[in-house]
């Protein structure tokens, strides 16, 4: 007979996976709503909660509550320039059809952690980690154009001083062709003065 305990932690387990199963998206799906806002990679209230399957305002709501821990550089509200270039972008001139009457608030990576404990429900857990997983290898390939561009740019240099260096060489060149021919030129003049026999 098995213990009551074991029965309990892979019962568990299974509802953990189960939930696992049920919360998994693409990641195209979770990256097609990441926005590049004041130069910076966010997502959009409504966005977020299709992804935990709540309604914004209960999303706005429990954000309002918990003001004190969203700070400007976690989460900001659009203004409405801000709003007006993110429906240009998206090619929609309607408010109502995009369901943005009021101006949404744009999470950053920080605020979509914090976003999570305030929540606190398994899918907007699950949902989060998968997001800020999404944002690690964003992170990482950035980082890895970043080494690119510095290692081309140092090539860059590399050519720039080996320029100067062949540039230099036809100097060189340029004179010794120089002085070359005003020998040339010297011993083919016409000598002036006494002669010899």
């Amino acid at each position: 007979m098995r213990s009551p305990i074991y029965n309990k932690s892979q019962k568990c387990q299974k509802m953990k996976k189960n939930v696992e199963e049920q919360t998994i998206l693409p990641d195209e799906v979770i990256i097609s709503k990441i926005y590049l806002i004041r130069d910076k990679k966010v997502m959009l209230d409504r966005d977020l909660a299709e992804l935990y399957n709540v309604d914004t305002k209960q999303l706005k709501r429990a954000v309002r509550r918990n003001k004190d821990r969203f700070p400007d550089d976690f989460m900001f509200e659009l203004s409405k320039r801000e709003l007006a270039n993110w429906r240009y972008q998206i090619g929609t001139s309607n408010s109502e059809k995009m369901g943005l009457r009021v101006s949404p608030f744009a999470f950053t990576e920080y605020g979509l952690l914090m976003l999570a404990s305030v929540l606190n429900s398994e899918r907007a857990i699950q949902i989060n980690i998968q997001i800020v997983r999404i944002f690690s290898r964003m992170r990482s390939m950035i980082e890895s154009h970043k080494e690119i561009l510095r290692k081309l740019e140092m090539l860059e240099k590399k050519d720039l001083k080996l320029d100067e260096k062949v540039t230099l060489l036809f100097e060189y060149l340029k004179e010794l062709e120089q002085t070359k021919q005003e020998e040339t030129d010297f011993s083919k003049r016409k000598r002036i003065g006494f002669k010899t026999k």
